[in-house]
């Protein structure tokens, strides 16, 4: 295994801990503790470290090291805007460019998260999914990349539990304008969409405001 796939395991290791909140927030993350912990030596973990920074998971600070980032309402909120405006932009490329075959595809796919009952666990992955099919027909590398890396970073904040039929609803909605080829449609169906969450999230703060 080279250092390359080893930094991934440590990497995808450290953000489950992250999640699980075994690490917690303002957390300390030193290399030569990590590297003991996973079993590896100190440059996997230090790959490790570069990529959870660049997805929002670790940041780091001069005579401090690396630390857990905490999420605060604030930053959450901010990464949702920057979301809505990607994803909105995605979608109006897409009702542009997609083809028959990309649209066939995107109906099945919703007919299967439809069809899903609102606790499977496979309807998190399927939704991740059907969004990004959506980019890839804007047929865009950069803009793909770029909501890629927020939804990883967005990834470690509180999880949205949302009502499934009304995500299902949003998704056709969406659909149906890239169907129909409306751009402008496609765009505000989707930010309407990633709004949504983003009004759930906020009320889950204020309820449950961070330390």
């Amino acid at each position: 295994m080279d250092y390359r796939s080893k930094s991934d395991v440590v990497a995808d290791a450290i953000k489950d801990l992250i999640r699980s909140g075994d690490l917690a927030p303002g957390a300390t993350l030193r290399q030569r503790d990590l590297a003991k912990r996973f079993g590896v030596s100190p440059t996997p973990v230090r790959e490790a470290l570069r990529r959870l920074e660049a997805e929002g998971f670790v940041a780091t600070q001069l005579h401090r090291g690396a630390t857990v980032v905490r999420h605060e309402g604030s930053r959450l909120e901010e990464n949702f805007r920057i979301r809505a405006a990607l994803e909105s932009l995605g979608a109006q490329m897409a009702a542009e460019r997609a083809s028959a075959d990309d649209l066939e595809e995107l109906a099945k796919l919703h007919e299967v998260i439809a069809a899903c009952h609102p606790q499977d666990p496979a309807v998190n992955e399927l939704n991740r999914s059907f969004h990004f099919r959506i980019y890839e027909c804007a047929r865009s590398p950069v803009l793909s990349a770029l909501l890629n890396l927020l939804w990883q970073a967005l990834n470690g904040g509180p999880q949205v539990w949302r009502n499934h039929e009304d995500s299902v609803r949003q998704h056709r909605a969406i659909l149906e304008a890239l169907r129909a080829g409306d751009g402008a449609a496609a765009a505000a169906e989707t930010r309407h969409h990633i709004a949504e969450v983003l009004e759930i999230l906020t009320d889950k703060l204020g309820e449950h405001p961070e330390p």
